[in-house]
């Protein structure tokens, strides 16, 4: 199966029979972060900041053998697994592949999100689909078990940012479904929230939502089953995952089991004998990364330990004198630690000190990153030498916009820039009109504009000698004429446009699948909007076919 990367204009390539799929260079898209589009493209000017260059075959082999001689308790962490499957009814692909993980040769490739309603953006599926492909590619490759893994990141506060959906209506309008925050929605761990009826008003929403097609009943039945009333969030969020991806082989992993905090103690205890030198050595190498021109991600506060105490809400811990304070309650230094070695359900990382505990856990050989995420994965590594965990391979996420047929068959007609879409404004196709407007009429409009200022431009050069005051009356002369000029072009373009309503029509209804709201659809568009429009085939088709390597966004359709 070919492929081409191209940047702006690349040829359409046949993904399957039923799929077709257009490459963009992510050096054209304005979204997209410098540090993202170096790692991609430039892997060596941020070298020192990773483990290892994915697009380098050499790097896989060091990063297996590191994963593999890091010694932890496998068949105790299966067993935590097996448990949190069992209470999911996880499907029997997934369950295989954790029973896999207890082999000592066996490794993961892992991702994780936060957990957003009814499955969270399209750039969800797109991290987990990267990871499955990735792990069936080392397993092919290298001759290991490779286990793909979905670490739910449920010990977060942040409520609005998992509480809506954006779903595409029949008319292609984006509108968002939003649930009612719970009692402690904004104060307490997303895993400790429970849904109340307001999920069932979500699912009603939902369901007027959608446009119905003959997936809608099985989607919505699905969603039905793992969003119910009294359900915690976190879990909720995890069976739905499972329902979709578990027949995939993706093992999904909540963070928040109190189960699987004793796997943690040894890092939080540590982090605690040692506030401040995680914090430290993240801020060193932001510090490094701004040098180099790029940003950092996370800005440290140098007396904050890498840690949330979980008793009593979510609260920062931050050294004082001899102890600490958690919030501003004194806490002594030997009571913490003791607390974190026997109690470590009541702590949870933050976000420099979460991969640390996701790769003493796991036989990490490859986390898989959006963007933003590779820019603070970049400050750690000197954190995770001080741990003395290995560094994982760092993969940027597929990235891809879903387009029907007839947009795909638009911008490969056309050649329209993806980006030229993204602003919600009529330059873009102000200027694929003028690009078709026929070629007479356009020349002669230029021919006419450049006879007008070399005419006038005689005229102003001239009648100084008869009247110096009369140069000002000239230049404005040729000012109006050219005025005059670009309004009949664009009377000119206006007839085009309603010539051709058609384009105009397709142009906005491409614009408006690709950028709705005028934001990129992977981030804007709850993965739903997929599967109720091509059902269990969409993820399949992704699962099988998706292309995975760095540096291009895939236009697709299925």
């Amino acid at each position: 199966m070919p492929e081409y990367r191209h940047n702006v204009h690349p040829p359409t390539v046949p993904l399957s029979d039923s799929a077709l799929r257009l490459a963009v260079d992510v050096r054209t898209l304005p979204w997209m972060r410098r540090l993202a589009v170096d790692y991609a493209f430039q892997y060596d000017a941020l070298a020192p900041f990773f483990a290892g260059n994915p697009a380098d075959p050499g790097a896989w082999a060091g990063a297996i053998a590191r994963a593999q001689a890091h010694r932890r308790p496998r068949a105790e962490i299966v067993s935590m697994l097996e448990a949190q499957q069992a209470r999911r009814d996880s499907p029997p692909a997934a369950r295989a592949a954790v029973a896999a993980l207890a082999a000592p040769s066996a490794v993961a490739i892992v991702t994780g999100q936060q957990a957003g309603l009814f499955g969270g953006p399209l750039f969800t599926l797109l991290k987990a689909v990267t990871t499955i492909r990735l792990a069936a590619r080392l397993s092919r490759e290298h001759g290991v078990a490779a286990v793909p893994v979905f670490w739910i990141d449920a010990e977060d506060h942040d409520w609005d940012e998992i509480a809506g959906c954006g779903v595409l209506a029949a008319d292609q309008t984006l509108r968002r479904v939003q649930v009612a925050a719970p009692d402690g929605a904004g104060e307490r761990t997303v895993a400790s929230l429970r849904y109340t009826d307001a999920i069932v008003r979500a699912l009603e929403e939902l369901t007027a939502t959608l446009p119905a097609t003959e997936f809608t009943a099985d989607l919505l039945d699905a969603l039905r089953e793992a969003y119910q009333p009294g359900r915690g969030v976190a879990e909720a969020f995890g069976r739905f995952i499972d329902r979709v991806l578990g027949p995939h082989g993706l093992v999904v992993f909540d963070a928040s089991d109190p189960a699987a905090k004793p796997f943690a103690a040894p890092v939080f205890t540590r982090e605690l004998e040692r506030v401040g030198e995680t914090t430290s050595l993240a801020a060193a190498a932001g510090a490094d990364l701004i040098a180099r021109g790029y940003h950092m991600q996370v800005t440290p506060h140098d007396t904050s330990a890498a840690l949330f105490d979980l008793q009593g809400g979510r609260r920062a811990v931050r050294a004082a004198g001899d102890g600490f304070l958690i919030g501003d309650e004194p806490v002594s230094r030997a009571a913490l630690i003791a607390r974190a070695a026997s109690q470590p359900e009541t702590f949870s990382p933050n976000v420099l000190l979460r991969p640390i505990v996701q790769d003493t856990i796991f036989p990490t050989v490859c986390y898989v990153a959006g963007p933003n995420e590779l820019a603070y994965l970049g400050q750690l590594r000197g954190v995770y030498d001080a741990f003395g965990v290995p560094m994982p391979l760092m993969q940027p996420r597929a990235t891809a916009t879903v387009l029907d047929s007839a947009g795909v068959r638009f911008l490969t007609r056309y050649t329209v820039p993806l980006a030229a879409l993204e602003a919600q404004d009529e330059h873009a196709l102000n200027e694929l009109l003028r690009a078709h407007l026929p070629p007479t009429v356009e020349k002669s409009m230029q021919e006419a504009d450049a006879e007008i200022a070399a005419r006038m431009d005689a005229v102003i050069r001239a009648v100084p000698a008869i009247d110096p005051t009369l140069e000002g009356a000239a230049r404005s002369t040729l000012g109006k004429l050219q005025h005059d000029l670009k309004a009949l072009g664009g009377k000119i373009l206006q007839a085009a446009k309603r010539r051709d309503d058609t384009l105009r029509r397709q142009f906005q209804h491409v614009r408006a699948q690709a950028f709705p709201g005028g934001e990129p659809q992977e981030r804007g568009v709850g993965f739903v909007s997929f599967l109720n429009k091509y059902g269990p085939a969409f993820v399949e088709r992704l699962a099988a076919e998706l292309p995975i390597d760095a540096g291009t966004h895939w236009v697709i359709t299925i």
